[in-house]
């Protein structure tokens, strides 16, 4: 009699203890749940570059004659100064010996001219001869003086021109392709330069922006001017050709002045600095930009489902029935997904086992 009163009273029990089956009688699959929250997150949006160096020059001769000697090698790096180049230079030392020789011409008939003037004024005083050939020695002096001050003007120009002869590096930094040799006819008239000479301290990198983008940015930072939103815009980074990040950050530095009327974009340059010359004029990549977005929606791609170009959620009813619901996106952050709508602030999803799950299916949720 006692064991058939254990029996029944432990029955009673049993049919009170809560059940993990489902109300279709099957066992309830227990999965995590995310439980979704706006948050404030910082987002990186990606641009194409084209780097240049600080200081770009092309090295282009200033007098015509032949090559006679090449200082340097391609790819060698050059300081202010350094000599490049070097012109044939024996006509520019016969015009220079020439002016000097045209001007101790003229001084020697300054002197003469001198003379004369000196020789008249005497004569004049002591009423021997008229005033007129007095001015008119007097004339010729003033053209003897303005002669001297012509031939030593030709004289400095034919010392310039046999200091062209030495082309010299104008600024420190690296030679680029050098298309002319030895014996080669050069002249100021060349389209083509000598060399192109590159300062790459520090390198510009060069993007465009969307006018969407560029909107955002001016909404997303405060200032009063444009200046004062570019000083608060953080460091942006540089993605390499061949996937890696550069060591050193950058910071923007000019926005262009007007929108480019065929693309609809705007040209921003952004600074890096480059103390091992690792970038180069010509070197491409990938500007990470940053931008602050508030009250977002984050969902881990691996908590969705991809059906036939859509993306989908399994979101829990407030009886804990899986539905699919179909999300937009707006972008990606490393491994969650931005949601632009589809889903809002208290949502329940399912975090994994998505594809065990079948719409309706009654779960229990694990935190």
């Amino acid at each position: 009699m006692k064991h058939m009163v254990f029996i029944v009273i432990m029955s009673i029990l049993y049919s009170c203890t809560p059940s993990n089956k489902s109300p279709e009688g099957g066992q309830r699959k227990r999965i995590p749940v995310i439980t979704l929250k706006e948050e404030q997150i910082a987002l990186n949006t990606e641009y194409p570059t084209r780097i240049e160096g600080k200081v770009n020059v092309d090295i282009r001769p200033q007098v015509e004659g032949y090559i006679k000697k090449i200082f340097v090698e391609e790819g060698a790096f050059v300081k202010a100064g350094q000599p490049l180049f070097k012109i044939d230079d024996r006509s520019f030392v016969e015009q220079m010996n020439t002016a000097k020789a045209n001007l101790n011409s003229a001084k020697a008939t300054l002197k003469n001219a001198k003379l004369e003037v000196d020789k008249y004024t005497l004569l004049s005083d002591n009423k021997v001869t008229s005033d007129f050939q007095l001015r008119s020695a007097t004339t010729q002096y003033e053209i003897a003086q303005a002669n001297v001050a012509q031939q030593k003007a030709a004289l400095e120009n034919a010392k310039i021109n046999l200091e062209f002869s030495l082309v010299k590096s104008p600024i420190s930094g690296f030679i680029g392709r050098i298309p002319k040799r030895i014996g080669n006819l050069v002249s100021k008239t060349d389209t083509q330069p000598l060399t192109t000479l590159s300062d790459i301290s520090e390198v510009y990198a060069y993007f465009s922006m969307t006018e969407k983008d560029f909107l955002q940015f001016n909404t997303q930072y405060s200032g009063k001017n444009l200046a004062d939103k570019i000083s608060k815009v953080s460091q942006v980074s540089l993605t390499l050709a061949d996937g890696n990040t550069y060591p050193y950050h950058g910071k923007i530095q000019m926005i262009n002045g007007e929108f480019d009327k065929n693309t609809g974009s705007i040209s921003i340059r952004a600074v890096f600095k480059n103390p091992q010359d690792l970038l180069r004029t010509g070197n491409t990549g990938r500007i990470i930009f940053p931008r602050l977005v508030k009250r977002v929606l984050r969902v881990p791609v691996l908590s969705t489902l991809d059906i036939q170009d859509k993306i989908f959620v399994l979101r829990l009813d407030k009886d804990n029935k899986a539905q699919r619901v179909a999300i937009n996106i707006s972008d990606k952050q490393g491994d969650y997904y931005i949601v632009k709508s589809g889903l809002k602030q208290g949502d329940r999803i399912l975090s994994q086992q998505l594809e065990t799950v079948v719409e309706g299916e009654q779960i229990q949720p694990l935190k």
